[in-house]
């Protein structure tokens, strides 16, 4: 829990005078660090340094979508909602892509916070408008705080759990007080808050999906919807923030149109037809192999890597613990053992992969060798909670000889499974409720199969039924939302600067939450301290400790099969496209691309695509 030193007098007086105290201490900025530290772009930038300002604006942007969508409404917890909908909306600070946590103002001009991060108050411009043309106002970023936490999504309520009111102070101030002074990060993430016209939802359900286009602020309108198919966006010429420094040499599509694809392999095929764009490849195979095409090798398909210098998070095969079958930690370890990823790497990812061994990989605040003093610090009065190699061991997946044959980790993970109380008959593997061991793995994607397949074999050999089910992306995520699933493959990104939203990943609060990320479905007395004391972190150096920490005893509860990491990211695009010379550190900045009026998209034989 965050630490309460000090709470707002009740009595009307009393809280004018802290008011005041507060004020006086503090100043108006045009950004927020984490930590008080200067931002790297002074009151007086021009714009950022991985824009073009110059960039000109023109063409569209084609992307493809995977499955379909049925809502517009991306804030709640129901129907699947469109791709890149937040193109809609303003948010009252943007956040530096070259900074590990900085957010300058947005739709605020200026933002100050209380010494002791007991209050945060955004002063919005006067010249925001909605599309409509009515002004931004204080009273709409209160409505949306307070919609967001009555009717939005759960990991709202998670999120935001600290605020205890928002109050609208005069037309353009706002002001959010919190339950407790010493959150770093929660006056940065409320700038985060997208700001909804209380004008426009006055006539109409929030909670209720559909496919109606919704009033925004942003730099793009909803210009037509096809449903399930696609979805087009286009820029708002008279955009009220398009002069911002932080909004300078972004946004330079006059349109941009997403259409809809059944799978990722006809969405390929599509991309090197030239039916769209831009695509980020997911598959080493694909990078690999699958663009052995004429428009790639004369150039007009461009195939590039970006490094990607975020922590590369915890992608997994991951356990739903919900399950009596994945209660015992033993068990975990045990399946987890009979993933073979050397072999997956050298024989299905061309060796192109790392193999993951921290939630927090490709970073500072990943947990290596021993607890330091620091950490056992953190740790030790959690030593009877947690398990016991937190203290005595180095986490390090299994590591096979690539061969294919890993009778070592068989032999290893039925000896747990022994332990746990299973047991072998004929050739099943029985439970220690006696009953034969069948999983569901929840799937989505078709192309992430011929990765399942050697697991199911392996977990066959010890008579463990695999059943791989894959579902549409509609019937996915409403399984997810209501936890029905044994085994999915998902991941937890992770930020340079790791806060609030670890508690929507591990925290108690947030397990019982449908649409949540704790997919895990984690209840744990000491996670939950790890995790509060991670948020109450007062400097750098505490934050990589208290994180350090949360891994070990991450890993050690086995709560997701690692899978594997790469440090860039790979794109392909029609030379139609272009982009900075210099690429944001955190991001790939998509939206800093623009249209080259003089090249060309067509390639040289167009194939037919169905979608």
């Amino acid at each position: 829990m965050t630490r309460p030193l000090r709470s707002f007098l009740l009595a009307a007086g009393g809280s004018l005078l802290l008011g005041l105290a507060g004020l006086a201490q503090a100043a108006p900025q045009h950004a927020l660090t984490l930590y008080g530290e200067a931002p790297k772009y002074p009151a007086d930038y021009r714009h950022f340094d991985y824009v073009e300002p110059a960039a000109p604006k023109g063409g569209a942007l084609r992307q493809a979508g995977f499955g379909s969508f049925d809502s517009l409404n991306p804030f709640i917890n129901k129907g699947v909602a469109a791709d890149e909908i937040g193109l809609v909306y303003d948010t009252l600070t943007r956040h530096g892509l070259d900074e590990p946590f900085s957010e300058y103002g947005l739709l605020a001009e200026k933002i100050e916070r209380a010494p002791d991060n007991s209050w945060v108050r955004f002063h919005l411009r006067p010249e925001a408008r909605f599309h409509d043309g009515h002004p931004v106002t204080a009273e709409d970023v209160v409505f949306s705080f307070e919609t967001l936490m009555k009717d939005g999504a759960p990991m709202y309520r998670a999120y935001y759990a600290d605020v205890s009111q928002a109050v609208a102070e005069d037309e353009r101030r706002v002001r959010f007080d919190f339950k407790h002074a010493g959150n770093r990060e929660l006056p940065l993430i409320l700038g985060q808050l997208a700001v909804l016209p209380k004008h426009w939802w006055a006539s109409r359900d929030f909670t209720k999906s559909g496919l109606e286009p919704p009033l925004g602020s942003g730099p793009y309108r909803i210009a037509n919807v096809q449903a399930g198919r696609s979805i087009r966006y286009e820029r708002v010429k008279d955009w009220w923030g398009k002069d911002l420094p932080a909004n300078r040499g972004f946004y330079n599509f006059d349109a941009v149109q997403i259409d809809y694809y059944r799978d990722n392999t006809v969405a390929l095929e599509a991309l090197k037809a030239g039916q769209f764009d831009y695509w980020l490849e997911t598959s080493a195979k694909n990078w690999a192999t699958a663009y052995d095409v004429p428009a790639v090798k004369n150039g007009q398909l461009v195939k590039e890597e970006i490094a990607n210098n975020n922590p590369t998070g915890m992608q997994g095969f991951i356990f739903n613990i919900r399950r009596p079958l994945f209660q015992d930690r033993r068990v975990r370890e045990a399946l987890a053992l009979l993933f073979d990823f050397e072999w997956t790497n050298r024989q299905l990812f061309n060796g192109a992969y790392t193999r993951t061994r921290s939630y927090f990989d490709n970073s500072e605040l990943a947990s290596r060798g021993l607890p330091d003093e620091a950490e056992l610090k953190i740790l030790e009065p959690l030593r009877a909670q947690i398990p016991p190699e937190v203290f005595n061991n180095e986490f390090r997946p299994p590591v096979s000889d690539g061969s294919g044959i890993i009778r070592d980790q068989q032999r290893r993970a039925y000896q747990l499974l022994q332990e746990a109380g299973w047991r072998v008959e004929g050739d099943r593997m029985l439970d220690a409720g006696g009953q034969p061991v069948r999983i569901e793995f929840l799937l989505a994607q078709a192309d992430f199969e011929r990765i399942l397949l050697p697991y199911k074999r392996n977990l066959a050999d010890l008579g463990i039924n695999l059943e791989i089910r894959r579902v549409d992306v509609s019937q996915y995520i409403n399984r997810l939302r209501s936890r029905d699933f044994d085994m999915m493959v998902s991941g937890f990104s992770q930020s340079n600067s790791p806060g609030n939203e670890q508690r929507e990943y591990w925290h108690s609060v947030s397990a019982d939450n449908p649409g949540s990320r704790n997919f895990i479905g984690l209840k744990d007395q000491a996670i939950d301290r790890l995790v509060d004391s991670l948020v109450q972190a007062d400097t750098r150096d505490r934050l990589i400790s208290h994180t350090r920490a949360l891994d070990r005893v991450l890993l050690w509860g086995h709560y997701v099969v690692p899978n594997w990491h790469i440090k860039t990211w790979r794109v392909a695009y029609w030379n139609r496209l272009a982009h900075p010379k210099v690429t944001p550190r955190y991001d790939i900045g998509l939206y800093t691309w623009w249209s080259k009026a003089e090249a060309t998209t067509t390639p040289d034989a167009p194939a037919a695509t169905e979608r």
